[in-house]
């Protein structure tokens, strides 16, 4: 596929647009999104990575159109899965709901950039190393087995803080309450980071391990960069939206993540046999290709992704069902982390206390945490450094 230098830039220019466009148009005046303001954006970035792969088909064929659209669903699917890890982010840091859009969109951001660095990496190694499907196979199969025995994520999980988070922690002196959307604030004559800063640390730390099994996986489907940037772009882009659209609905999927290692695994076996094909170690048939098993067609693969997504998304509503009919509140049977034995607290991402006893006696959500300006709390120096 031979793309064009005018092509690359029109595409970045057009994503860097949107990007812009959303922390305008969305982000910039703090604000919780309304359940139809979530559903029309989530649809129209949906529609444009759509009439993206229909560019694609009608320019290139429907064998790159097929790669980019099984890229596509995979790196979606991806995402709602690294959305359970943002919903205890948020509930971790109690970040008030009319804040969770900036930082949403910043680790977006952040995650594009990174990503687009991994993929050129991971394109220039393609280039020069035949053996590198042998790694990225074996990897994701451990991955898809990995994520099988876990069975996915649910409400009772804590967010565990990782070695970025501490040291940022340990770095710089930070302040107890949120001072409105700013990141950094000035209190006494010394500049601290607000928790939305920290927050923002834990979104761009989880985005770099969310990148090590999703380049891989999409690589294994195309090795065309530009396939494989444009999915993963179009993919992120509606990411802030669907937090937004999905929340309280994501431990519905309870099957989801089984559904995703069938996908990581099919592709890592894809992947192993794309490497015998191509095979150049000499401890493997002499340095020989290896061409007994034919190589899987795309058709094939989006074909596996897609009836497996389906597959996984009925079955989760099924076991929904049968728990309503037995008065199982909670899809996944796990109580939210603010429940006791006397009931659970339905709430949306960031809303649970960890110190709520029950639900008639539940202290207020962080929708109403303290959200001041540095000027308020300028003389009583609220804040705390960590050393």
């Amino acid at each position: 596929m031979d793309v064009p230098f005018w092509v690359w830039a029109l595409t970045i220019a057009a994503i860097v647009g949107m990007l812009l466009f959303d922390f305008v148009g969305h982000v910039r005046t703090p604000h919780a999104p309304t359940l139809r303001e979530s559903a029309v954006w989530s649809a129209v970035y949906v529609g444009i990575a759509v009439v993206f792969g229909l560019l694609v088909l009608w320019f290139s064929g429907g064998q790159y159109a097929g790669e980019y659209f099984a890229g596509y669903i995979t790196e979606k699917s991806l995402s709602v899965d690294n959305l359970f890890v943002f919903v205890l982010i948020m509930a971790s840091f109690a970040v008030p709901r009319e804040l969770q859009q900036k930082v949403l969109l910043f680790g977006i951001a952040f995650a594009l950039v990174l990503r687009t660095v991994f993929i050129f990496v991971g394109a220039a190694a393609i280039e020069q190393f035949s053996w590198i499907f042998y790694v990225f196979g074996g990897f994701l199969i451990w991955t898809a087995w990995a994520q099988a025995r876990s069975g996915g994520h649910s409400h009772d999980e804590d967010f565990k803080e990782n070695v970025a988070l501490r040291l940022a922690r340990k770095v710089f002196p930070t302040t107890d309450e949120y001072h409105s959307d700013k990141m950094v604030t000035t209190i006494r004559g010394r500049r601290h980071i607000t928790p939305l800063a920290i927050a923002l640390v834990a979104i761009a730390s989880a985005d770099i391990l969310f990148a090590v099994d999703s380049i891989p996986a999409i690589f294994g489907l195309t090795q065309e960069t530009y396939l494989v940037f444009t999915a993963n772009a179009f993919a992120l882009l509606g990411l802030r939206q669907l937090f937004f659209l999905i929340d309280g609905l994501l431990d519905r999927l309870v099957y989801l993540a089984y559904g995703l290692a069938v996908i990581l695994g099919f592709i890592g076996v894809k992947l192993l046999i794309h490497a015998l094909h191509e095979n150049e170690l000499p401890f493997i048939n002499g340095g020989e290709h290896v061409t007994v098993i034919p190589e899987v067609p795309t058709s094939l693969s989006l074909s596996v992704i897609l009836v497996t997504l389906v597959v996984t998304t009925v079955a989760s509503l099924l076991k929904n069902r049968r728990d309503a009919a037995r008065g199982v509140e909670s899809p996944t049977e796990a109580g939210d982390a603010a429940a006791d034995s006397e009931g659970l607290l339905a709430q949306g991402p960031g809303d649970r206390d960890p110190h709520a006893r029950r639900p008639g006696d539940a202290p207020p959500s962080p929708h109403d945490a303290p959200v001041t300006d540095a000027a308020e709390h300028a003389a009583t120096g609220s804040t705390r450094s960590r050393g």
